[in-house]
């Protein structure tokens, strides 16, 4: 799919026309060793289907398939993944709000989505693979459903984040509203500041409220059961090409009973 010792096109020439994030192509796995791997894809689809668990209750459910790991050790990998138990309680740093940053309120509550374009909420999740991870951030627009901007990295960093932003906005438009949790990634000036510029208005998820953001949880648990879970991904170019082809059915074939069984794009589009 790219060519790294092509002498017509560089790497960047290359990721452009393929609307490739740099970062999936540069992958290299993270070296983990196997157990941990093996534990950390329990881990997540455990929590992908009850992400009300918190420490000590993952703890039992590892243990009951017969990995030994204390809730410490489940602390390190929740870290690890950026992943944390959906009650009140205090996030593990990779998801923890910078204290210098600031807070928007949650505007969804009661909020009636009626049109395209009014809401688009963002996100990152953990994806395993065979010999490694990577992280998956996506823009949703919540009206239709319909995936506007998604990209791979095997870091969380906000740079990352707004590579993703900026082309839902580049090929969309823009929201009325744009939601996401309180990450540092997404509370950063670098990030709400091409939101506010654009005089987009910001909302936050409540910390550890497991509705505020349900939309976008339910897309994560589709791309893992319907995707990832089926599939064994070698490197950060199999994971592309993979998810890029559930992205292109999620839009465009796999009909939504919420929806009255027509498609995210059928709905994006009618309504534009």
């Amino acid at each position: 799919m790219i060519e790294k010792a092509s002498q017509k096109l560089s790497m960047v020439q290359q990721c452009i026309l393929l609307s490739i994030y740099r970062s999936g192509i540069y992958y290299q796995p993270i070296r983990e060793k196997d157990l941990d791997l093996e534990i950390m894809r329990e881990i997540d689809k455990c929590y992908t289907s009850y992400p009300f668990y918190g420490t000590r209750r993952m703890s039992d459910y590892l243990k009951g398939k017969g990995y030994h790991v204390g809730r410490k050790a489940v602390r390190s990998y929740y870290i690890k993944m950026g992943i944390w138990a959906i009650y009140p309680k205090k996030s593990p740093n990779t998801s923890e709000p910078n204290k210098q940053h600031k807070i928007y309120p949650y505007l969804l509550r009661n909020l009636k989505i009626t049109h395209q374009n009014q809401v688009w909420a963002t996100d990152i999740t953990y994806i395993p693979m065979k010999k490694g991870f990577m992280y998956l951030c996506a823009v949703i627009d919540l009206h239709s459903r319909f995936i506007l901007s998604w990209g791979l990295s095997n870091t969380m960093e906000t740079a990352f984040c707004i590579e993703v932003l900026n082309e839902a906005l580049e090929h969309h438009g823009q929201p009325e509203i744009f939601n996401t949790d309180q990450g540092s990634q997404f509370t950063s000036p670098q990030f709400t500041d091409i939101l506010t510029d654009k005089g987009i208005t910001i909302s936050m998820d409540g910390r550890g409220r497991a509705l505020d953001n349900i939309f976008i949880e339910r897309l994560w648990r589709s791309v893992k059961y319907e995707c990832i879970y089926l599939n064994v991904y070698e490197n950060g170019v199999q994971l592309y090409q993979g998810l890029d082809d559930y992205f292109r059915f999620y839009n465009t074939e796999r009909k939504h009973q919420s929806l009255e069984y027509q498609t995210p794009e059928n709905i994006y589009k009618k309504s534009a």
